[in-house]
């Protein structure tokens, strides 16, 4: 990609995040890019190809960040802690990489179109799958069985998106860690 292009998507992406897609106009991100709009055209054919460009500019970002941050941590438990510290650092403005926190951008993105426009609606699923696989791959490092495997999986994605929505909606800056809490305790469930 070359640095037009990608300075393109990083001030769409920038401007989506911080007013929302709908709020946000084509002249505004050509003003704020200090580009043409020939310039912009010659990139994206439309509004719409943008915000998915924007959309996997942003899934590249978190999930290479992340990867990178639990890669410093013990597969599997000590991993699965290490992303709710992720969270806490990127909803408490510690965490440069992820930016200022204003939720999350699929969810962001999915609230804004729903199911109407199935692309952007397919690229934020694909996204929630991702990360759905990485947490599958560090409860697969030490629960084997299936039942206690799957239910782990799904309450901890539970979890992450409950702690990015009490952030946003709610302000609550200690979401993550008060599922931090939550995690340990799950983590030493048996059955």
């Amino acid at each position: 990609m070359n640095n037009k292009k990608r300075h393109i998507i990083e001030v769409a992406f920038s401007l989506f995040y911080q007013k929302g897609i709908h709020a946000v106009g084509i002249n505004e991100i050509i003003k704020t890019a200090s580009i043409a709009k020939k310039t912009l055209y010659n990139h994206f054919v439309s509004k719409d190809e943008l915000i998915i460009a924007t959309l996997i500019y942003r899934d590249q970002l978190e999930l290479t960040h992340l990867k990178f941050k639990l890669e410093q941590a013990e597969i599997g438990k000590d991993a699965l802690l290490a992303l709710f510290e992720l969270l806490d650092d990127f909803i408490n403005h510690r965490d440069t990489t992820l930016g200022n926190f204003r939720g999350d951008y699929f969810n962001n993105s999915c609230a804004e179109y729903g199911q109407s426009n199935q692309l952007v609606y397919a690229t934020c699923q694909s996204h929630k799958e991702a990360i759905k696989n990485i947490i599958q791959t560090h409860i697969n490092a030490f629960e084997q069985n299936p039942e206690k495997n799957q239910f782990l999986v799904n309450t901890l994605c539970l979890l992450k998106e409950g702690v990015i929505n009490q952030a946003l909606v709610q302000g609550d800056t200690n979401s993550a860690l008060d599922a931090t809490a939550c995690v340990e305790n799950l983590l030493r469930f048996k059955r």
